[in-house]
């Protein structure tokens, strides 16, 4: 993978599978001026298949727009160097798109071949390179459910057999005819400029907000979000304290604002108990497409900024409950001392009952 997702992992470990992350040494330098720092290494990936074994391969997964990075985007010339390569080791190249639409904008933005191309031919020209494409459409396509387009009809028949166990019957399982019917309104939308824009320029004016006021983000702009470092911005939280997870939780009581914790709670323990570190622990503030307007932008950063000011405050998590599969959707934690409620204090002191 050029970098995982949560729910993608857990579904090749449960199954007795490992996942290698294949990214540039430089894709986890949180300033960067880099414009593809989602770019897979094909010397990396070579000497994967190489190590195991072509057989031992079962696919090679592209995410378009890596989440857990910071939403930093994938080159189209990257991934034709990465489908030639699983074309000569006879390795299966699936393509996650639920982000494709930011990844788009960036591919039109920041890659000199893809400048003097239609969103059309773009997509076009990435879904010729793979063998397999899924997305959720509650990204891609804007409705509940999602998809999976295969190019062999023998690979198809395989997935059918695990349609009933998991949705139900072909003609009427999983997605309704009205939430198909909204999808394909919602990929037809994908090519209109002003739609797959809008998401990546409201993130580039809340990243460039971000710098000017030197709080800690994921430079360049990504998709998806803006991502407050919170490695650099708790520095002085234990690792073991879960840093974005607190900075989550320390901006919903400074702002009201729901950010999403992508780090170390966002891992998944190894088999004897010990927790796996993030390489980057990083507070996302979505910016999804048509919802906020530039006062709330503003309105976000103006609280971060004075949540920054006010860091030294916020101290750690730690878990009361912890579901042993995907903890952060269900599990609970506590802070380890009292900050939170000091926090409030001088929120009040600075402001009142704003709130």
């Amino acid at each position: 993978m050029n970098y995982h997702f949560t729910t993608s992992k857990v579904h090749v470990t449960i199954n007795g599978g490992a996942v290698e992350e294949l990214y540039a040494d430089d894709a986890l330098d949180s300033v960067s001026t880099k414009p593809f720092k989602g770019d897979m290494d094909p010397a990396k990936l070579q000497a994967v298949i190489d190590h195991w074994g072509a057989d031992k391969v079962a696919f090679v997964r592209i995410e378009s727009g890596t989440n857990l990075i910071g939403g930093q985007p994938h080159s189209l010339e990257n991934l034709r160097l990465i489908s030639k390569l699983c074309k000569s080791n006879g390795v299966r190249l699936v393509y996650d798109a639920s982000l494709m639409a930011d990844n788009l904008y960036f591919l039109k933005e920041r890659e000199e071949q893809c400048k003097g191309m239609t969103a059309r031919q773009v997509i076009r020209a990435l879904s010729d390179e793979v063998d397999i494409v899924y997305f959720s459409a509650r990204k891609l396509g804007c409705v509940r459910g999602g998809a999976i387009v295969v190019r062999d009809k023998a690979e198809m028949l395989k997935m059918r057999d695990f349609v009933p166990l998991y949705e139900g019957f072909m003609s009427y399982g999983g997605m309704s005819i009205r939430e198909i019917a909204a999808m394909k309104v919602g990929l037809e939308e994908t090519y209109d400029e002003d739609m797959y824009a809008q998401g990546p320029q409201f993130i580039k004016f809340f990243v460039d907000e971000m710098v000017k006021r030197k709080i800690p983000c994921i430079t360049p702009a990504g998709g998806l979000g803006a991502h407050v470092d919170a490695m650099a911005f708790l520095d002085h939280v234990p690792v073991e304290q879960y840093r974005a997870g607190a900075l989550a939780s320390a901006m919903f009581i400074a702002s009201g604002v729901r950010g999403m914790e992508r780090g170390s709670l966002s891992e998944q323990r190894e088999p004897d108990g010990s927790e796996i570190w993030a390489k980057m622990e990083l507070l996302r503030l979505a910016q999804p497409r048509r919802v906020f307007t530039m006062s709330q932008v503003k309105y976000t950063v103006d609280r971060l900024h004075w949540l920054y000011d006010n860091r030294a405050i916020i101290g750690g998590l730690r878990w009361i409950e912890e579901p042993a599969v995907l903890r952060f959707f269900f599990g609970r934690l506590e802070p380890t001392s009292d900050w939170q409620q000091k926090l409030v204090a001088k929120f009040r002191a600075d402001f009142g009952d704003s709130l």
